[in-house]
């Protein structure tokens, strides 16, 4: 959640309301820093563009909202760069009160839906009109080539701030294209869509039974998943740094295997939970759960396996996680201070916003969570000998994220002369 979400949206009666039904504390470190330098990332410009609608509000002279909808072909809500995105808008039923609003009062808030994906975005910024006769180049940018109705205006938005909402109860829904691409096959359909869950459907062949019985949005790409046995029975025991091999059904309707790490350990009679990084890019299993796992869906999996272990002794740790690495080191943080374990965690990722867990970690450790970011104009990048060579001589360090994270803390132990049982690393690619 960035900073200026927070400034814009949670105002004194905000404050209030959120420390009455409990809340409070849970946002309080995303109001702290300085603020970021606004502006939208590759994730939030393409889905911008993939967009055929969004919900507008504007607020009127008398204090009240007005809540109006846009449409029109993909991609016709244009990002003319990081800060800007802006539309052409067309003669409607002529009552003009958002025109009319925008005049008085420039702020605005947008609402872009994806149904089959459930994600949403909302935005706050400040909206221009523009005409054709005094900025011509600028509106001929906003045109839709296939859309030649005439332009009445142009409205120029500047982005405050974005944030991603969470996919709970956004029911999926699809246009006639999505339909008509499904039941033909054409492939037309986007990849996340290509093979559904069937209902009562189980996934895998494990003895391990399962069902997804919570999900929760952690940043734009990283849904953290809760699961239960069954039965209602207990769990298998774990330790720290545990991984759970996840059964996924793939778009063209093969099973694979993947192993994600468990995010904590979970007391008798508790859920596992694992938070999945969804990669375009990727080969395909991450994509596939964000799609078609629902609360309900079914898993028969094998138990958990532990290749990197928590240290059981009261030696000091240095835990250092880069992205989604950070759900072992996670896992690793929570019984270091439940035991009274000296330790430190170092936490590096492309932005705030970005970082899963990182809102929850700062106000359970306080003090010992460092951060570091590589997308932000002032963000400092993580340097892994200073972290590493003041740590007490008995110290472990565990390591978890990107191969170059991994292989940048194997050369800083060597040229500090580090023993190689004493880093000990995880690799998340």
């Amino acid at each position: 959640m960035a900073l200026a979400f927070t400034r814009i949206g949670f105002t004194p009666s905000v404050h209030a309301a959120q420390v009455r039904m409990g809340s409070r504390d849970a946002y309080r470190a995303a109001e702290l820093g300085e603020p970021e330098n606004v502006e939208l990332g590759a994730l939030e410009i393409d889905y911008i563009r993939a967009r055929d609608s969004f919900y507008q509000g504007t607020v009127g002279d008398n204090g009240w909202p007005y809540v109006q909808h846009r449409g029109g072909p993909a991609g016709f809500l244009k990002v003319l760069d990081a800060r800007t995105i802006g539309y052409a808008d067309f003669s409607g039923n002529r009552q003009y009160i958002s025109v009319g609003n925008l005049v008085g009062d420039n702020r605005v808030s947008l609402f872009l839906m994806d149904y089959p994906g459930q994600r949403r975005l909302k935005l706050w910024g400040r909206a221009r009109l523009v005409d054709e006769d005094s900025e011509p180049e600028l509106i001929a940018r906003l045109e839709s080539a296939n859309y030649r109705a005439p332009v009445e205006r142009g409205v120029l938005i500047t982005i405050e701030a974005y944030d991603w909402n969470c996919p709970k109860h956004i029911t999926p829904r699809f246009t006639e294209r999505e339909l008509a691409a499904r039941a033909s096959g054409t492939g037309h359909m986007p990849v996340q869509h290509a093979q559904q869950l069937q209902p009562g459907e189980e996934i895998g062949a494990g003895p391990l039974k399962l069902v997804v019985s919570g999900i929760r949005q952690l940043t734009p790409r990283v849904r953290a998943y809760e699961l239960r046995a069954r039965d209602g029975s207990s769990l298998p025991a774990v330790t720290a740094g545990a991984h759970l091999p996840i059964p996924v059904k793939l778009p063209n309707g093969s099973t694979a295997t993947r192993q994600y790490s468990l995010t904590s350990v979970p007391g008798r009679g508790e859920a596992f939970e694992i938070a999945v990084l969804r990669e375009e890019a990727g080969r395909g299993a991450s994509a596939a759960i964000h799609a078609s796992w629902q609360i309900g869906t079914m898993l028969a999996t094998q138990p958990p396996a532990n290749q990197f272990a928590l240290h059981a002794d009261d030696r000091p740790a240095v835990l250092i996680a880069g992205g989604i690495g950070i759900t072992p080191i996670k896992a690793m943080a929570q019984p270091l201070k439940a035991r009274g374990n000296p330790f430190e965690l170092h936490y590096t990722g492309r932005r705030p916003a970005d970082m899963a867990y990182l809102d929850a970690l700062m106000r359970e450790m306080p003090g010992r969570v460092h951060t570091y970011f590589t997308q932000t104009v002032d963000g400092k990048r993580i340097d892994l000998a200073a972290v590493i060579r003041p740590a007490p001589t008995d110290a472990l360090i565990y390591v978890c994220g990107p191969a170059g994270l991994i292989e940048d803390a194997r050369r800083v132990a060597r040229k500090l002369n580090l023993p190689p049982e004493r880093l000990r690393y995880e690799n998340f690619e």
